[in-house]
């Protein structure tokens, strides 16, 4: 008999994408992961808790972003319209693809009810479950802002975490304790301002682990704590690469839906222009599985959802098999139960694989079959008495382990303008303001500083997709901050009409405070 837990972290995150024009491309990001990942997860989590003697657990990241579009009455009401909209272009494709959409028309139809009957409240539901201690929810910066590159004006990296924390409260009425620090990104000191804003724990990924001073007794199979008193996981990559990686992980089988091909692309611009959609581009609606990696999107063949279902479920017993060897041999190594912590962005489960929820449902109910337990990391932290004093490496878990993917020939010149901004930001709220009119401005430039500081956008630039957009939405809020700090210098203010729409716009984050932003 062997010892050990297994510690699932989904990371839920998407950009603010609320002042977005209805039926915008951004738009669709929101409404697509409601669809394919969120109203899942939920299903997923709620169904295994009645289900099951024993409760799942799972710890999940809410980024401030997120809850703020979970929240807006404007989305909310406008997405069972974005379904029937699917739903409705069902009716336009020839009988051979028809036979291949029922599934999808009968998904669309349970996703549409399930989000009538709590009548979208999404935030809602997530407490329920964090009531139950089924999740262990988390916070995160917020904006997502790659903190390492904000730290010129370490003001702006406080600035990060305090919003969010707020934020949380807001939601939820209790502050978190533990944080996804955007990209697991970390740099020396960085757990000082953590511990200052309440929080007590993260994820890195597992060289800031190893290579931390000194090295882990344990490696990442247990938590370590800060000198500043903040303890850090390691992610487990043989407890995560057969999840996210379709190369050599699950999500590439052949009998899985096909992410890439999607009607949006196969129907003509006719058609969709009679439902609103002005241009080709993906709605979420796939008929075709993976095939092969060697097929080309139009040699696919159509999707069958029971075979996949089948599939997942042999994943599911597969992963919790090697799991249960990987503990036992770690049992012989190691003189303390061992935790395998492993990370994931959320929207893995259901958007970029499909039948990412399947196979959550399957290893939740599987897992007793294979004495696998499942653990939080709040739990993980309140049942262990002594963690080893190590101070963590500088890392991330993007490419390159550290910083090159926000950091590089095709985003580097943002560093610059967040540091001039950031700069400004901290000197104004210094220095203080007195009329109420002022304060709204100041608080108004906060939101649009901590907008443009969204590591999204550097992320598109560098991947190189919607690289206009991101360019886009980076200049706008820029050029608002600026707008509204200048103001402030001047004795023609600008007029309340302008000030009026950019609150309105980007109307993110109620409770902010310019007094974050003055100096430490």
């Amino acid at each position: 008999m062997f010892t050990g837990k297994l510690a699932l972290v989904l990371h839920a995150h998407l950009p603010y994408v609320r002042s977005a024009n209805p039926g915008s491309l951004e738009e669709d990001w929101f409404f697509q992961a409601l669809f394919e990942c969120y109203l899942p997860i939920l299903k997923v989590l709620e169904k295994s808790l009645q289900e099951k003697d024993e409760t799942p657990k799972i710890t999940i990241s809410l980024s401030p972003t997120l809850l703020s579009l979970l929240d807006d009455k404007d989305l909310k009401a406008r997405f069972p319209d974005w379904l029937k909209d699917r739903l409705n272009l069902l009716n336009y494709i020839d009988k051979e693809r028809q036979i291949a959409s029922d599934y999808l028309d009968k998904y669309i139809n349970n996703q549409l009810s399930d989000w009538e009957s709590c009548e979208g409240n999404l935030i809602q539901r997530f407490s329920q479950l964090q009531k139950y201690n089924v999740v262990d929810l988390l916070t995160c910066a917020a904006t997502h802002g790659y903190l390492p590159l904000l730290r010129e004006n370490i003001e702006c990296v406080k600035a990060q975490l305090s919003t969010a924390v707020k934020e949380h409260f807001r939601f939820f009425g209790v502050k978190p304790k533990g944080i996804w620090l955007p990209e697991c990104a970390y740099y020396e000191g960085l757990d000082k301002l953590m511990l200052e804003c309440g929080l007590r724990y993260s994820i890195l990924d597992g060289h800031g682990l190893l290579h931390a001073n000194p090295r882990p007794r344990y490696g990442i199979y247990a938590p370590i704590c800060s000198s500043n008193g903040v303890a850090f996981f390691g992610r487990d990559s043989d407890s995560t690469l057969p999840v996210w990686s379709s190369r050599e992980g699950y999500p590439g089988d052949k009998n899985y839906r096909e992410f890439h091909r999607d009607l949006g692309w196969d129907l003509p611009q006719k058609i969709l222009k009679k439902i609103g959609i002005k241009d080709s581009r993906p709605l979420g609606l796939k008929l075709h599985k993976v095939t092969s990696r060697n097929t080309s999107l139009t040699e696919k063949k159509f999707y069958d959802p029971k075979l996949a279902a089948e599939k997942a479920k042999e994943h599911a017993k597969n992963y919790l098999q090697d799991r249960h060897i990987q503990l036992k041999r770690l049992n012989q190594e190691i003189d303390q139960e061992p935790i395998l912590v492993a990370p994931f962005d959320a929207e893995l489960f259901g958007h970029w694989w499909f039948e990412g929820p399947i196979f959550l449902a399957e290893i939740f109910k599987q897992a007793k079959e294979e004495n696998i337990f499942f653990t939080n990391l709040n739990d993980i932290l309140r049942s262990t008495s002594k963690l080893q004093l190590c101070e963590p490496c500088p890392s991330s878990w993007g490419q390159g382990g550290f910083h090159k993917y926000w950091l590089n020939e095709s985003n580097s010149w943002l560093i610059s303008e967040w540091s001039k901004a950031g700069k400004a930001m901290v000197n104004r709220c210094s220095n203080g303001v007195e009329k109420e009119y002022e304060i709204r401005i100041l608080q108004q430039a906060a939101r649009e500083l901590l907008l443009s500081q969204s590591s999204d956008w550097s992320f598109i630039l560098k991947a190189g997709t919607t690289t206009d957009l991101a360019k886009k939405r980076i200049y706008k809020h820029l050029d608002r901050f600026w707008t509204l700090i200048n103001a402030l210098d001047r004795e023609d203010n600008p007029s309340d009409l302008k000030l009026k729409e950019f609150e309105l716009e980007d109307s993110i984050f109620p409770l902010i405070q310019a007094k974050d932003w003055c100096k430490i």
